[in-house]
């Protein structure tokens, strides 16, 4: 069964809109994740990022007090972030690419680059059971890096499917790499997330890709939850995905 982990980091871009450096306000990203379980969510996802910019620190803590799911948190190898996920212990962390210029995750990580510096926080995660997605591009190059790296998963960006999407030309060329990289990660023993640009229109074509084990969806999600509310918007994407047979 596809999974779906929503991504709940617009409901804080809301909320910090109003309620920026104050202990509370509305809406809440924790009671939005209590109500994405609630209605069929598989985990929640949540991005704190180092210039906490829409999830905060009591948001982190207040999430693995609970959900009852699966947290992951999706974090750039930063060692402050680093030192607070080892003590939070989410069930998976996601190791992002930041830059303080974007709006949100613009493009995937240079493993290869960077493939020391990332074993070794990769090794400190694992030691204290948490489990690590690296993530990338479809690319066989960034694909194999992660292999050599020992993460356990990899989380294959789809925004440029998602960009490409209503030119058929652009979108098969875009789905062919999704389903390259996948076939190769399974191959080398990782397991395949995928996510970003995700929505209600163009993911039936992704379930085209074989080897996904979850999606990561949030702004079409949060979007959609403003029409026909949270519980509803989870549903409808949970049913788009029912078809997939990996």
């Amino acid at each position: 069964m596809l999974k779906l982990g929503v991504n709940i980091d617009h409901v804080a871009t809301l909320r910090e809109a109003r309620y920026r450096g104050l202990d509370a306000g509305e809406p809440d990203p924790v009671d939005a994740a209590r109500r994405c379980e609630a209605a069929g969510a598989h985990g929640i996802t949540a991005h704190l990022r180092k210039d906490r910019r829409h999830i905060q620190d009591r948001d982190v803590w207040r999430l693995r007090e609970t959900i009852r799911t699966r947290l992951n948190l999706e974090m750039a190898n930063s060692p402050p972030i680093v030192d607070l996920v080892l003590e939070l212990k989410p069930e998976i962390v996601c190791l992002v690419p930041e830059r303080r210029q974007e709006v949100t995750t613009e493009g995937g990580l240079d493993v290869a680059g960077q493939c020391s510096a990332l074993a070794r926080t990769r090794r400190r995660l694992n030691k204290a059971g948490i489990e690590v997605s690296l993530f990338i591009t479809p690319d066989l190059h960034q694909v194999a890096a992660a292999a050599r790296v020992g993460s356990q998963f990899v989380e294959l960006h789809t925004g440029r499917f998602a960009k490409h999407f209503e030119n058929l030309a652009g979108r098969k060329r875009e789905l062919r790499r999704l389903i390259t990289a996948a076939r190769r990660a399974h191959q080398l023993g990782l397991r395949v997330n995928a996510g970003h640009g995700l929505n209600y229109r163009n993911l039936p074509a992704l379930l085209e890709v074989p080897h996904l084990v979850e999606l990561n969806i949030g702004h079409a999600i949060i979007s959609r939850s403003v029409v026909v509310g949270l519980a509803r918007a989870v549903r409808d994407m949970l049913a788009l995905m029912r078809p997939y047979d990996g």
